[in-house]
């Protein structure tokens, strides 16, 4: 079973949020990095880019394949992850932390009210491994 925190937030799409005031930190959960295998280019937005929720926003590719990401909020983003151009592979390791992808300023904060919880997502998480 994969490892989904219980104080983050998800998307059916398998991205997590941890929101910090107005501004949210994006990443992919456990169960999506480890679907996709290792990690070897992660395409990100650019700071000051606008992001809306459920659109896409950036590509990871890993030896099996690219996927989009979407963005779980709406927004700008104000941070990315450069370390991610050298390591793509942090993602796997550490997907919760080290492995975030970017940070937006949201632009409407009702939509986190519209995401799942951590009970909601590992149910979504296990009907998708069946």
């Amino acid at each position: 079973m994969s490892n989904v925190p219980t104080e983050l937030k998800y998307t059916k799409s398998h991205e997590w949020v941890a929101i910090d005031g107005d501004t949210a930190t994006v990443g992919i959960t456990d169960h999506a990095q480890d679907l996709l295998g290792d990690m070897v280019f992660i395409e990100l937005p650019e700071v000051g880019d606008s992001v809306e929720a459920g659109k896409e926003c950036a590509v990871v590719e890993s030896v099996k394949a690219a996927s989009d990401v979407y963005s779980p909020l709406s927004g700008e983003v104000v941070e990315v992850n450069e370390t991610l151009a050298d390591s793509p592979e942090t993602v796997n390791s550490d997907p919760y932390a080290g492995g975030w992808l970017y940070k937006v300023k949201m632009s409407n904060a009702a939509e986190v009210d519209a995401m799942l919880d951590a009970a909601a997502y590992s149910g979504v998480a296990a009907e998708d491994a069946h």
